[in-house]
């Protein structure tokens, strides 16, 4: 029996899962810590991880899950990696992180990456690198360079986390075009490494790693990480993609018009187009996806808004504290379309790149004391999230992709059979949920990169449809009339 492995390395916790390769058929999956990683916020708008947090968290799961399924050292053939977006990890000559890991949601280097879009040209930038380099890593990087001059002099390399932990299964220091994209280290016109960027902010192109293809050898499992793990020395990493590119990915999005999303702890939608299109106001952002090829060129359009079932879950555990997320779900199915009037805002997880890089911070409006009782603010809080993903859709719209059908796993906020049914209606699009997850679309890429399947196409042998939400026309109404009064009443 041959085994693929999928890693993912999010900001809560660390999944694997194992694939079989002849049947697709996912075998297992575990998880950890059990309970949310932390991040450190030392500062208003910083957010921060020990990337050794992710590598012994990613032990602990891969152990739990080798326990559970007893395969042999032997079986494991391909591993792929999935990761959350856009972490600044930097480390010295010896592989060793000089600081926290700078994560995706962490605000602090907005001005840097605001004052490079208007020093070089907001067209330069967007036609060159398809986004501000706003608050994404290159700009971290400069903040770190800025406010932390002695850890910059002892950087050898700067990564993104998935890179990180595939250093650590192989030794070998490397990324992908795809992650220098996301990280606004790429520039799309010469397809080549972004040295006008670099050169601005006064960064050494040697700091970054060299490119390994998206599918194909990124490096082989040592033999010290294969005899701690039970594996066999040399297996190698076959593919390695951010979370939302990879994500896309696992439900098979990977030509024009096709439409992901996920909502975990933020929120995304994610599209396929063949033209390197970008937001004037760079609100939502375009990367190479992980099927670009010179030859045939593929981009996704990401809308990511940071504070989605992170509202969720601080609403279990502040307010709702002895309800499950399934009593939450039937609570807030027990009052209205609109919840009768109470409004919810999820922008409380840092900087949103939809309002523009402003922390608009969360808020629930028109409270009624005598009106409103706790299944007004669980459906509140699941439509606030739907309305401010629409809110993003719609400026995807404008830049011409069309929203008809729109794929996800059966997980997070989509459990929510409200949740679902608000997606739908609001956004008119067929919702289809499948069976998938990061860490099985990881896995599954692993094998296409590892040349044990002969095409993308056959890596999704088992992808299963679970069930297909359709928009009504009455529901349709009520939600986009409970959409424009949460829209008109929303301000920052």
């Amino acid at each position: 029996m041959e085994l693929l492995l999928g890693i993912d390395i999010g900001s809560s916790s660390v999944k694997c899962a194992v694939v079989e390769v002849q049947t697709g058929v996912c075998l297992g999956s575990a998880y950890a810590p059990k309970t949310e990683m932390l991040i450190h916020a030392p500062k208003q708008g910083f957010a921060e991880q020990d990337p050794s947090k992710w590598w012994e968290a990613f032990k602990h799961a891969f152990s739990e899950l080798k326990n559970e399924l007893d395969f042999s050292s032997e079986a494991v053939v391909a591993i792929g990696i999935s990761y959350q977006m856009h972490g600044l990890v930097a480390v010295d000559k010896n592989g060793e992180p000089v600081m926290n890991s700078i994560i995706w949601c962490d605000s602090r280097a907005v001005s840097q990456g605001n004052q490079a879009f208007a020093d070089m040209g907001e067209e330069f930038c967007l036609q060159h690198y398809l986004n501000s380099p706003g608050n994404l890593t290159t700009s971290k990087l400069k903040w770190v360079k800025d406010n932390l001059p002695e850890v910059y002099k002892r950087i050898y390399k700067v990564m993104l986390p998935g890179d990180y932990i595939a250093y650590r299964l192989t030794g070998e220091m490397n990324t992908t075009i795809s992650g220098l994209s996301e990280g606004v280290m790429w520039d799309v016109q010469s397809e080549s490494i972004a040295t006008d960027l670099l050169n601005y902010y006064g960064i050494d192109e040697a700091l970054i790693c060299k490119t390994v293809p998206q599918f194909g050898n990124q490096g082989n499992l040592s033999s010290a990480v294969a005899k701690e793990l039970g594996l066999k020395a040399g297996t190698p990493i076959a593919y390695r993609a951010g979370d939302q590119p990879n994500n896309a990915y696992s439900l098979n999005v990977l030509e024009p018009g096709e439409i992901a999303a996920t909502a975990g702890t933020s929120g995304v939608v994610y599209g396929v187009i063949d033209e390197p299109a970008y937001d004037p106001k760079s609100r939502v952002n375009t990367f190479v996806h992980v099927n670009h090829q010179p030859d045939k060129k593929r981009y996704g359009v990401l809308l990511c808004i940071n504070g989605t079932g992170i509202l969720n879950s601080w609403m279990q555990k502040n307010i709702f504290q002895s309800l499950t997320y399934p009593e939450m779900n039937a609570l807030a199915a027990a009052a209205p379309i609109g919840a009768d009037g109470l409004l919810c805002y999820p922008f409380g997880n840092g900087a949103e790149r939809v309002l523009e890089n402003k922390e608009a911070g969360s808020m629930i409006r028109n409270l009624q004391f005598n009106r409103h009782q706790q299944q007004h603010l669980s459906r509140a809080a699941q439509e606030g999230i739907v309305f401010s993903l629409f809110y993003g859709i719609e400026i995807m719209m404008a830049m011409g992709l069309q929203i008809s059908t729109v794929r996800a796993g059966k997980a997070n906020m989509f459990l929510s059979p409200v949740f679902a049914e608000a997606f739908a209606n609001t956004t008119g699009a067929t919702i289809e949920l499948f069976n998938t997850d990061g860490a099985q679309g990881a896995a599954r890429a692993a094998g296409v990169g590892a040349g044990l399947y002969a095409s993308t196409d056959e890596s999704f042998k088992g992808l299963k449809l679970l069930e297909r939400i359709e928009p009504e026309t009455v529901l349709q109404e009520q939600y986009a009339s409970a959409y424009q009064h949460w829209k008109s009443n929303f301000f920052i």
